[in-house]
């Protein structure tokens, strides 16, 4: 990535019509990009949304390597943007209700920022957006409150000129509409801190796994329809302790409980972690393959690279997916009523979506991952 972030001299420069093969624009230019210095992209919300932000900052930095490209983010997840190679600035959204986010739009209008993306379009990232001041804001026009930007895109779908667009494609819409070059669809990245990695290191070591390959395992998620029965995962942390894995296991505090309940349904030792974000990306790096639920972790794995297998129940996969510049495979159950809205199951007692899928069909997905 730094390499091709060191031959973009220029707008014009790095995708003139001299070189055929470099990624395009989706349209042309909405205003003149040689002006722009400042630009802010925001996307709030989850982990996972987080991480499939980054392929638009990629974009972003590859375009415009000599201007300032700064994300607004929520403060649990910010961390995760530790050592991005393509962010100058995190720009942080603290818990607080009405007197965090007027802090934040103060911090935002000082930044006087050119050019600001809204990634998600909900109301409080529409108001800061707005807030800004910037003279270009950039959103959907299906968004609620649209007219409070001045460049309303159409549906990424009609952008692209393709029926349907994965959450990434959703993003880079928005920039290729104002004249980014986005056509070879930049796969997810992360940083990774020397400080997060030696600890990491460190606690593998401690439970005498130094020079041993790393099965990630993420059993939680965050509702029951996007969880996979942790008897299943246990199962599969077997499998992959006979091919020589050590399972570790990872989730949230309040999830811990489910992490529990594996390593006691299974036959295997399964080291079980606590780590911060950027350990978790540090761990998701050093470990040789990934089996988890549809989740943030699921991405995060995916943005280093590392081989994934992901159990799929209530999401939509074309949407949702490992947006995966390793080997990647998705496992789910079709049935009419997938995908939906997630919060509870409305056509049966239990999320059969998810419970369906077997562990022989996970398992011959980490073969082919592996192989």
């Amino acid at each position: 990535m730094h390499s091709l972030l060191n031959i973009v001299e220029s707008p014009r420069g790095a995708f003139g019509m001299e070189d055929e093969n470099a990624p395009q624009p989706l349209a042309p230019a909405r205003w003149d990009w040689q002006s722009v210095r400042r630009v802010l992209v925001v996307r709030l919300r989850s982990i996972g949304d987080t991480v499939l932000a980054t392929p638009s900052l990629f974009a972003l930095k590859r375009f415009l390597p000599h201007a300032q490209v700064d994300i607004l983010v929520e403060d649990w997840v910010a961390p995760l943007l530790d050592n991005h190679p393509h962010v100058d600035n995190v720009v942080v959204l603290e818990r607080g209700g009405v007197v965090a986010r007027t802090r934040v739009a103060r911090e935002l209008r000082a930044g006087r920022y050119d050019v600001v993306y809204n990634l998600h379009g909900g109301t409080t990232a529409t108001f800061l957006t707005r807030a800004t001041g910037a003279r270009h804001r950039v959103g959907f026009k299906t968004y609620q409150y649209a007219k409070l930007h001045t460049e309303l895109v159409p549906s990424a779908s009609l952008v692209w000129g393709q029926q349907k667009a994965h959450s990434v494609e959703q993003q880079l819409a928005l920039l290729g509409w104002t004249g980014v070059p986005v056509t070879d669809r930049p796969r997810t990245s992360l940083g990774i801190s020397a400080g997060a990695s030696d600890a990491v290191n460190q606690q593998l070591a401690a439970a005498g796994l130094t020079n041993t390959k790393i099965a990630l395992i993420h059993p939680a998620a965050a509702f029951e329809t996007k969880r996979w029965p942790t008897e299943n995962f246990a199962r599969v942390a077997e499998y992959l302790s006979e091919r020589g894995f050590a399972p570790v296991a990872i989730a949230a505090p309040h999830e811990s409980q489910i992490v529990d309940d594996l390593r006691s349904e299974a036959s295997v030792e399964i080291l079980s972690l606590d780590l911060s974000l950027p350990e978790v990306t540090a761990l998701a790096a050093r470990s040789q393959v990934f089996v988890g639920n549809d989740s943030g972790i699921a991405h995060i794995a995916a943005a280093v690279g590392t081989p994934s297998v992901v159990v799929f129940g209530s999401s939509n996969v074309a949407n949702w997916r490992p947006w995966n510049r390793a080997a990647a495979q998705v496992v789910f159950e079709e049935m009419p009523c997938q995908p939906c809205h997630g919060y509870f199951c409305e056509k049966f007692t239990q999320p059969e979506c998810i419970l369906r899928v077997p562990v022989n069909r996970v398992v011959a997905a980490i073969e082919r991952c592996l192989n």
